[in-house]
C-alpha cells in the first residue's frame, strides 16, 4: 500500500494504533466494505473509530462487528446506524482462510487501518493476529526504547 505524492484520492480514513501492541500481526489482507450513502460521506467528513471494532467469519462471510461511523447529519430521511455490522469483501478462497485461521489456530481478525484507495473507494486492512501477553508487550515496549534511545545516540554522536 504505497502512497504517491500524485494520488489526491489516497486518504487514511481510521487508524488502530493498539493493534500493533495488543496483538503479534502474522499477516494482512486487503478487503472492501459495503457501505450506505450516508457512511460514505460521514468517512469523506472524517467520523470513524475502528479501535475497538473486529472482524469476524460467520455462515461463510466477512464482518465488521462494533465499527463507529458517525452519522451523517444531512441524511435526515436515509442515515445509517452508527454500530450496525458491516459486510466485508473478500474472495471465498480468503475467507476460508481467515475462518480456518480463527477457528483452527485461534487467531483473531483485527481491522488496522481503513482508508479510501486511488479510485476512491473505501478499503480495509484486516491483520491476522494472535494475542500478546502482557510480558510480550514489556518485551516489545523495551524494544521500542531501545531503538529511539539508540537512534539518540547515533544523533548526537
Amino acid at each position: 500500500m504505497a502512497q504517491t505524492k500524485s494520488d489526491p484520492n489516497y486518504k487514511v480514513i481510521a487508524e488502530n494504533r493498539r493493534a500493533r501492541y495488543d496483538y503479534a500481526i502474522e499477516d494482512d489482507l486487503e478487503v472492501g466494505i459495503i457501505l450506505e450513502g450516508s457512511e460514505v460521506k460521514s468517512l469523506r467528513a472524517g467520523g470513524s473509530n475502528i479501535a475497538e471494532s473486529y472482524a469476524a467469519v460467520e455462515e461463510g462471510e466477512l464482518w465488521l462487528v462494533n465499527s463507529y461511523i458517525a452519522p451523517y447529519l444531512q441524511a435526515k430521511t436515509f442515515g445509517h446506524e452508527e454500530r450496525r455490522r458491516r459486510k466485508l469483501l473478500a474472495s471465498r478462497k480468503e475467507v476460508s482462510k481467515l475462518w480456518n485461521a480463527t477457528q483452527r489456530e485461534g487467531m483473531t481478525l483485527v481491522p488496522l487501518v481503513m482508508y479510501f484507495n486511488h479510485r476512491g473507494l473505501v478499503k480495509m486492512k484486516i491483520g491476522i493476529a494472535k494475542g500478546k501477553k502482557n510480558h510480550d508487550k514489556r518485551a516489545s515496549e523495551a524494544k521500542r526504547d531501545w531503538q529511539r534511545q539508540k537512534a539518540r545516540l547515533l544523533r548526537e554522536g
